[in-house]
């Protein structure tokens, strides 16, 4: 499913989840020829995006120009050298990954591990955390290479899976789908918590908001605008108990290797910046300041 043609798609089919219903058409409320001042256009924009993803944006403080790209390539060969660059990173997007959660793996100990040799001296939890990303960074890779890829629950779910193996409860699964309930707790990085969205019964709020997420972004034609917005409305609802933040950024790498655009990383060392563009993102749904940034780190 490629452009334009995305329309939602269910892990276990419509007879379990049930078909997606018909949702109004998205449009400014203008009546007749009378103009919109910008500002009252850029709010209503705002409403509606907030309405059907979760979070709302300004794409005009967002540089994705920044985004790295094989310029004069098709599509199908800049996929491939992105992926290239993907796969000469991966220790580096690994340790990145991980040490953001807070692994104490250095990036020398990250490199050994991979090539098969146990690091002495580490947590057990530190080592599974680090294979369980290496097994969905390989996944990635392959269903990229495959024309596997799209930005769909199943995939997701397939991604979740592998990273939060060691961690998540009922990984793979939204929050409610399993048989934990309750989770999507955040704890700001100022110390207060903000509560993920609900998930209702056996998860059924959070597939209709990941229903609507994937409904808006069939009409955007930009890959990178698809892939960022997609990464923060994800990371908002908190859609498992769990890994939600590794997940999403390999979901939207996807999105960007498959169209040729580079995968997204964000270093340890922009740690804070991170942490901010969270507090924002938790506290007052904006997702703009996560979006500049997962741009930023995706060059």
């Amino acid at each position: 499913m490629t452009g334009n043609d995305r329309s939602p798609r269910w892990g276990a089919g419509p007879e379990q989840y049930g078909a997606p219903t018909a949702r109004p058409p998205r449009t400014l409320p203008v009546s007749g020829t009378a103009r919109v001042r910008p500002e009252f256009a850029q709010a209503a924009l705002q409403q509606e995006q907030l309405r059907l993803t979760g979070v709302y944006w300004d794409i005009a403080h967002v540089d994705l120009s920044v985004i790295g790209h094989a310029k004069d390539l098709s599509t199908s060969d800049a996929s491939e050298r992105a992926r290239q660059r993907f796969r000469a990173r991966k220790p580096d997007f690994i340790w990145d990954a991980a040490r953001l959660e807070g692994n104490t793996f250095t990036l020398p100990e990250v490199r050994t591990l991979l090539e098969g040799v146990t690091v002495q001296g580490k947590p057990l939890d530190d080592q599974n955390q680090i294979l369980a990303l290496n097994e969905g960074f390989n996944e990635l890779d392959r269903l990229v290479g495959n024309g596997q890829f799209d930005l769909t629950k199943p995939v997701s779910d397939r991604l979740h899976a592998l990273v939060a193996a060691h961690e998540a409860i009922d990984s793979g699964m939204f929050r409610g789908e399993g048989q934990a309930t309750g989770g999507g707790t955040v704890r700001l990085s100022s110390g207060g918590v903000v509560d993920g969205r609900p998930h209702g019964d056996g998860g059924v709020l959070l597939r209709e908001a990941y229903a609507d997420l994937l409904d808006y972004l069939t009409d955007e034609p930009d890959p990178r605008v698809r892939a960022l917005v997609y990464a923060a409305s994800v990371i908002r609802h908190q859609l498992y108990f769990d890994g939600n933040k590794r997940t999403a950024k390999l979901m939207a790498s996807g999105e960007l290797m498959r169209h040729g655009f580079d995968a997204i990383s964000i270093p340890y060392a922009r740690l804070y910046e991170q942490n901010l563009a969270l507090d924002e993102l938790f506290t007052t749904d904006d997702a703009t300041g996560l979006m500049r940034l997962m741009a930023d780190c995706a060059r």
